[in-house]
């Protein structure tokens, strides 16, 4: 099945939109191929929030109604928790809530962007999808993240190079209860670093410290700025830790 099929037999869709790469290209293509689609952004505390104006931009380009729906996930206890399967709880959630919603608009179809080269085995968030009969059509339809990229260029979105971005509560280690500080420190150091032109990097807790991975081929530029972002992040954090095993750009 294509894309183009999909959406001729499903002519009116909701989105789950978060603003990157894939779910941007299943907007794209839900647009292009005459569906009457509407998007859906939930906005919580784990997502930073350069990803909602890149999902406001994206929408507002597209000529596709956006819906911003705001939640507590650090109400959901689970998910709070940290646990091995807070992100089953997580998604559990905000899905339940984007399902409530779309349905109150009228929908009876919804879609995320989870493509062919997602790991279902490594996904604790995928059982929860099923779970909810959410969509997944560039997965259906057997797009990997690669060829998603590669199209997504083509039809001139602007996230198309955009580097693939976890949520900050992956940046908590398993098992340490999640807070609201911790989630604003952590995403004000990588503010910071982004501000200093810096990608494709992670800040992550470690105790009370912060623990930077960064792709080797910057590795030499961020030791050059080491002053600056001392002054930046050491207020904030009782160490700055560099990781010199590398990250692994992810794409």
């Amino acid at each position: 099945m294509t894309l183009e099929q999909f959406f001729h037999d499903h002519p009116r869709a909701a989105v789950a939109f978060s603003g990157g790469v894939d779910s941007a290209f299943l907007l794209w293509a839900a647009r292009a191929y005459g569906c009457d689609v509407h998007a859906y952004y939930v906005s919580t505390a784990f997502q930073p929030a350069f990803e909602r104006e890149d999902a406001r931009r994206l929408a507002q380009e597209l000529g596709v109604p956006m819906t911003v729906i705001e939640t507590d996930v650090l109400a959901v206890p689970e998910a709070a928790a940290n646990g091995p399967d807070r992100c089953y709880h997580c998604k559990r959630s905000l899905f339940s809530l984007l399902w409530q919603r779309a349905r109150a608009d009228g929908h009876t179809l919804l879609l995320d962007g989870t493509n062919a080269s997602d790991d279902a085995g490594d996904r604790p968030g995928m059982r929860a999808l099923r779970e909810l009969e959410v969509r997944s059509p560039l997965r259906e339809c057997g797009l990997t993240k690669e060829e998603v990229r590669a199209r997504s260029r083509e039809a001139g979105l602007f996230t198309w190079d955009k580097p693939a971005y976890a949520c900050l509560a992956t940046r908590i280690p398993t098992g340490t209860p999640i807070t609201a500080a911790d989630l604003e420190r952590v995403e004000r150091a990588e503010d910071a670093l982004f501000a200093l032109g810096f990608s494709d990097f992670r800040v992550r807790l470690a105790g009370g410290g912060a623990r930077i991975q960064i792709p080797a081929d910057q590795m030499e530029g961020l030791l050059k700025r080491r002053e600056e972002i001392l002054k930046q992040l050491a207020p904030h954090f009782s160490a700055v830790l560099l990781d010199l095993d590398a990250r692994t750009p992810s794409r």
